[in-house]
């Protein structure tokens, strides 16, 4: 037993001085970066960390530091073009507040770059002033940052959990003991009964077990109850029957893996992307229609690589795997399915189609048209589809069945403002019926020649 506590306490204080040891290490590495960023930053002449948030706001949707994308990488910018071209910084602080004006004076440099992205020339930005272009050529300038390792962390938390309060172990223990004790207790005590028993004269007499009929064999001898029986299972059968028989046809739930994973909880939902932005036929045609990947292209031009949500991967996300690497691998899928040539930043013309799997079907004696229900009624997206904002895999959240259609005709009213088409039909009806609320029921929503040809 003492080698054991022993043994508990020299593992405690091997992962305290661990903990004590990395955290100093850590400490040290981090000083050590900190000084070396800052003297790159001295040498740069601007602040590193407001170059990055200027870099952010007006930079990072054409360039990369390490990568070319509309525009080219910008890493050690300043040195290169001084290294190879022989510019100094007064032409970057030229360029950049008014690159249109230095292609239209015939600049050598400025003219083979506007020829070499496709003729688009650099958006001007003269509003940022010297200190702010020195800022973000800090930051260019900067050594990328290293991964902050998650050990310490780790070992701490362990460490605070062994030290603090009684171990499950000594409590579980403690617990066996005691029913033990209890068990030899109520053993002693029944021993010395029988004892006492046996020393007045007391005889005791054993149970003799009574022959007993089998259930079964009186359960078939009462006729009423196997009646009884007999009907309740016919019913039972019949109700389950008749329920899995109404579920043919009806997809409530259905969420089928796609060839490229796209989680509108990232897009519509921490991006705030607007549905039909991407479902643009919704609004006027009988389709929401299937996005074109040029679509996805606008963005995805310059957004190469997922880079997280701030807040950091929830534990659901990590165990599903939809990790960065996961989210920046079907962007790449993306890029392989348009032909988008990467490092040229270009198509290649060798496109490959996505077979798409259709998730909401409705039957094809049903009919139903987004255009009137999205522009005319105004019926918001997520009044059929659920939350979509929050789904990671889409899914049907509706069972779009006749019944869920007929109930929302029947108690959704109709948006009369504005429409003077709707504004008549509600203004005879109170007429003629005292109707306060418009419902596309009393408009002849129920009629069966509105849904069915």
């Amino acid at each position: 037993m003492k080698k054991v506590l022993y043994r508990h306490l020299f593992s405690k204080v091997l992962g305290f001085s661990l903990l004590l040891f990395s955290t100093s290490f850590y400490a040290q590495e981090e000083a050590a970066s900190t000084e070396v960023v800052a003297e790159d930053v001295s040498a740069a002449g601007g602040d590193a960390a407001k170059g990055k948030q200027l870099f952010n706001q007006n930079c990072a949707a054409c360039h990369a530091l390490d990568r070319k994308m509309t525009g080219p990488a910008l890493a050690n910018v300043e040195a290169r073009l001084a290294e190879d071209e022989g510019l100094d910084k007064e032409w970057l602080y030229t360029w950049i507040k008014n690159s249109p004006g230095m292609i239209k004076s015939g600049d050598a440099y400025a003219v083979k770059i506007y020829a070499e992205y496709n003729q688009a020339a650099m958006t001007a930005f003269p509003t940022l002033s010297d200190a702010d272009i020195d800022d973000i050529l800090a930051y260019t300038a900067a050594p990328p940052p290293a991964p902050v390792v998650a050990a310490v962390a780790d070992a701490a938390g362990a460490q605070g959990d062994s030290s603090g309060g009684i171990s499950n172990e000594i409590i579980l223990g403690a617990l066996a003991l005691v029913f033990a004790l209890l068990v030899i207790m109520l053993i002693l005590v029944n021993n010395t009964l029988r004892r006492i028993a046996e020393a007045n004269g007391v005889i005791l007499e054993k149970e003799k077990a009574q022959e007993r009929t089998p259930i079964w064999k009186a359960f078939a001898q009462n006729q009423f109850l196997v009646l009884v029986s007999a009907i309740f299972l016919l019913l039972a059968s019949a109700y389950f029957a008749y329920g899995w028989m109404m579920q043919v046809g009806i997809d409530q739930g259905y969420a089928p893996v796609q060839p490229i994973h796209y989680s509108h909880k990232i897009h519509a939902g921490d991006n705030k992307i607007e549905c039909k932005y991407c479902h643009s036929s919704a609004r006027v045609s009988k389709h929401s229609g299937i996005p074109s990947l040029n679509v996805c292209m606008n963005c995805h031009k310059s957004i190469y690589e997922y880079k997280g949500n701030p807040e950091g991967p929830s534990a659901d996300d990590i165990a599903n795997g939809y990790t960065n690497e996961f989210y920046t691998g079907e962007i790449k899928k993306l890029y392989k399915a348009v032909g988008w040539d990467e490092e040229n930043q270009k198509y290649t013309g060798e496109s490959q189609p996505v077979e798409w799997v259709r998730i909401h079907n409705l039957p094809d004696f049903a009919y139903f048209n987004h255009s009137q229900h999205v522009s005319v009624a105004g019926v918001e997206c997520q009044t059929c589809h659920g939350p979509v904002e929050e789904m990671e895999v889409m899914y049907q959240f509706a069972p779009l069945t006749m019944g869920w259609c007929i109930n929302c005709h029947r108690e959704t009213n109709v948006k009369v403002e504005g429409n003077e088409y709707y504004e008549a039909i509600h203004t005879e009806l109170s007429k003629k019926y005292g109707v306060d609320k418009l419902t596309a029921a009393m408009m002849g929503g129920l009629e069966c020649g509105k849904c069915h040809y």
